[in-house]
């Protein structure tokens, strides 16, 4: 699953439609039973549990609602991401909890063993496999003091960096991953908070795949029934670039309301509902969402 359109928006409500021919994917699960157990020393609950720590789920009426809204994958998805619930492997930043809940957006019911990929930039703007890339393909991440010691940020500065799909550059996959829908639609990831590179507001793409089959090997075959991404809200973007390593990072900062990508429409948008001590976001960020999607539409990105 691959683009072949550059980083820009699309719209929002795509009609449903009839199942497209389905797309071959394939991804490597992570140590022995990964597909079962999440492994993660408690730092992640399994799909299910702990919820309260998570943040509970909304009320029915707060769940059932249109179509999440589509948008192109971008120049950096790679189709073989690892099945875990952490992402982070070695990248620093502040801790963030990202808690999705798949639903059927015609029947409001949750959607159980669905695929869902999570990708993003680090905190200084790069993404992996795109290394080379340096920040958001733009060249190496700027780092240093930002000007008179401000949070970065300005005025859009052109178009989202990259074209269509870039192939990777290199071999690095940390923040990505791909996991499984519990019975009530739930998946759960831990990463750290996203940075930004020049162009684009501070965001997560996604995926959401249906109709595969999970084996010793990972997810196969199947259906991409929504490709979106998370936004979050500037409050929670200033807290977050006064801290290290945000702080070196000197790219010009877009903001939602000037992203080309965020549709304004909030949580059918894609806002994140977004939880942390507001004097302290060092302390980690708790991030939840529900995705309505059309398990029977294709939307590849």
């Amino acid at each position: 699953m691959t683009a072949n359109q550059q980083d820009q928006p699309n719209s929002s409500q795509a009609p449903r439609g009839g199942k497209g021919e389905p797309t071959r994917r394939t991804v490597v699960v992570v140590g022995a039973g990964a597909v079962a157990a999440v492994g993660l020393g408690g730092a992640v609950a399994v799909a299910g549990e702990r919820r309260g720590a998570l943040g509970a789920s909304s009320t029915a009426s707060e769940e059932c609602y249109r179509l999440t809204s589509e948008t192109v994958e971008g120049p950096y998805y790679i189709d073989a991401d690892k099945v875990r619930q952490d992402i982070t492997e070695d990248r620093e930043g502040i801790t963030l909890i990202l808690r999705i809940k798949v639903i059927d957006s015609g029947t409001c019911r949750p959607l159980k063993d669905a695929a869902v990929d999570i990708w993003h930039c680090d905190a200084v703007g790069v993404y992996s496999g795109y290394e080379d890339m340096g920040n958001g393909g733009g060249g190496p991440a700027p780092t240093g003091e930002p000007p008179s010691g401000e949070p970065p940020t300005g005025e859009p500065s052109g178009p989202p960096p990259g074209g269509g799909h870039q192939e990777p550059t290199d071999d690095t996959r940390y923040l990505r991953g791909t996991w499984r829908t519990d019975g009530k639609g739930f998946v759960t990831f831990r990463t750290v908070f996203p940075g930004w590179y020049r162009g684009r507001c501070v965001h997560v793409h996604t995926k959401v795949h249906v109709d595969g089959e999970w084996t010793d090997s990972g997810y196969e075959g199947g259906t991409t029934c929504h490709t979106g991404q998370f936004f979050f809200d500037e409050e929670s973007v200033i807290a977050s670039a006064a801290l290290e390593p945000y702080a070196s990072n000197t790219a010009e900062r877009t903001t939602l309301d000037e992203d080309t990508i965020y549709d304004g429409s909030g949580t059918q948008g894609g806002l994140l509902k977004l939880k942390y001590k507001k004097n302290d976001i060092a302390k980690g960020v708790t991030g939840t969402i529900t995705v309505g999607v059309d398990p029977e539409a294709t939307h590849n990105g």
